[in-house]
């Protein structure tokens, strides 16, 4: 009589490591963070259970840091158009205030990310916001 082990999936920490460092390296090219953001939504089915929080946790990231910029660069162009009559100007500056918490958030789940990856244990939250 043999024993039969099913395997979930795997537990190889390369991939999400490497979507992790597109994710970081999306602050100097910007393209990046599309091709980790494609890793793991291809990787994610194929994963065991703590490499699937990570990649949730990557996508989720990537979604959210997204309608940030976005939402900060409407609201700076609406700014840049009003501040012809000089009431833009603050609303620029909440756009910029939008624009570079959202840059550092995105890089503080993106680190705090690599640090459970890097203990090889699976991200606990994979659906908050905060990290």
């Amino acid at each position: 009589m043999t024993d039969h082990v099913s395997y979930a999936g795997s537990e190889d920490k390369t991939m999400p490591a490497v979507c992790y460092a597109l994710y970081l390296l999306a602050f100097a090219t910007g393209i990046t963070a599309i091709i980790g953001l494609i890793i793991a939504y291809s990787q994610r089915a194929t994963a065991g259970p703590a490499m699937q929080s990570h990649y949730t946790f990557l996508i989720r990231t990537f979604w959210i840091g997204l309608m940030l910029m976005v939402a900060g660069g409407i609201l700076f162009g609406v700014g840049a158009l009003l501040s012809v009559i000089l009431i833009g100007f603050p609303i620029m500056g909440v756009a910029w205030l939008i624009l570079g918490g959202a840059g550092i958030w995105y890089g503080v789940r993106c680190v705090v990310g690599l640090v459970f990856l890097s203990r090889g244990e699976a991200y606990p939250r994979p659906y908050a916001v905060i990290a």
